[in-house]
């Protein structure tokens, strides 16, 4: 695994609708493996390999979830409006990396007193978003001169890479986008490949819908991360992915039906290149899939992706091994999509 390019991803701020700093990180590393790169009035970082044949698709969101800032008290406390969806439980005293004039390190904090003036009935309340607070540690004053409502508020965190595992925030979807990078890198291709690297998906697939509006692929690949569902608490037939057993390959989600014929296709790439992989079924939740397969006449779709633990959280969790059966997976797929006819 190219550890420098994921840590240089997964630490790069861009919640949806503020994308400009990791789209400059993206562009330069896309722009030697493209023969064109451009960016479209919405935002998308969009790379052109020429071909021909079918007109391919290719979309990872580089947006993250996050917040903006909503209020600004007398002193100096801040309060966040989302941008995505978050479980609050899992934001009490993290690190969060404010952008104003100046960029600030905050703490997030319940408005509640400390442990230990608590009463012991209220130490099990699971806290709401509007009961956070973030404490930028700096005076009042220098708060309300470089912080204004609407700056952008990322999660903070050091990620770690391990021989085996990786975890940080924004695996949703930076994995993604290090698939689409690495598979360009490793792939020679003779269909017309667009590379997407969409904005908003976090608040609606937007970027993926406009573009895909434009670019009238045939075909369209969405590279997402996936629900992994074996950790306690999650048991049975509501287990889904599991960690280990490589590329999910995605049959349905809330928003997508996949065409069958690409699932089938990546099956059959996958058992002929030895990659292991899973079928996924996603109750909750969608990809960039759902903003391509409704353009215009209608786009054949699916999303792989590897299976993260902790999903919209400061510690997501995935398998190089899985990360790696996604690359290659990829890779096959656009090696030979000059080849594809889905005509019914």
């Amino acid at each position: 695994m190219d550890a420098k390019l994921f840590e240089s991803l997964v630490s790069t701020p861009g919640i949806s609708g503020r994308e400009e700093t990791i789209r400059e990180v993206v562009k330069k590393e896309i722009e030697g493996l493209v023969d064109e790169v451009r960016i479209d009035r919405l935002g998308n970082l969009i790379g052109l390999r020429k071909g021909s044949g079918s007109r391919v698709m290719l979309s990872a969101h580089m947006d993250s979830i996050g917040f903006l800032v909503r209020h600004i008290d007398e002193n100096g406390f801040l309060r966040l409006s989302p941008v995505g969806g978050f479980d609050p439980r899992t934001l009490v005293m993290q690190k969060v990396l404010v952008r104003g004039k100046k960029e600030y390190l905050g703490l997030v904090s319940p408005q509640e007193p400390p442990i230990h003036k608590q009463k012991k009935e209220d130490r099990d309340k699971a806290p709401k978003l509007d009961d956070l607070f973030i404490d930028l540690m700096v005076p009042a004053e220098e708060v309300k001169q470089n912080v204004s409502i609407g700056d952008p508020i990322s999660l903070y965190r050091q990620p770690e890479v391990t021989d085996r595992a990786v975890t940080a925030p924004y695996l949703d979807d930076r994995l993604g986008v290090y698939c689409v990078i690495e598979a360009l890198r490793a792939a020679k291709t003779s269909a017309e490949i667009h590379a997407v690297i969409s904005v908003q998906e976090e608040v609606g697939v937007r970027g993926a819908t406009t573009s895909a509006f434009e670019l009238e692929p045939d075909v369209g690949i969405a590279l997402d991360v996936s629900i992994a569902g074996d950790t306690p608490g999650i048991e049975g037939h509501q287990r889904g992915l599991v960690q280990g057993e490589g590329v999910a390959i995605s049959v349905m989600d809330s928003m997508t039906i996949s065409d069958s014929r690409l699932v089938k296709r990546f099956q059959e790439l996958a058992d002929a290149n030895g990659i292991k992989y899973q079928l996924d079924i996603l109750l909750g939740g969608g990809t960039d899939a759902g903003g391509m397969q409704l353009t215009k006449t209608g786009v054949p779709v699916t999303t792989i992706g590897p299976p993260v633990r902790y999903v919209h959280t400061v510690n997501e969790m995935a398998l190089i091994s899985d990360i790696e059966a996604t690359v290659q997976l990829l890779a096959r797929f656009i090696e030979s999509a000059h080849e594809l006819s889905l005509e019914w």
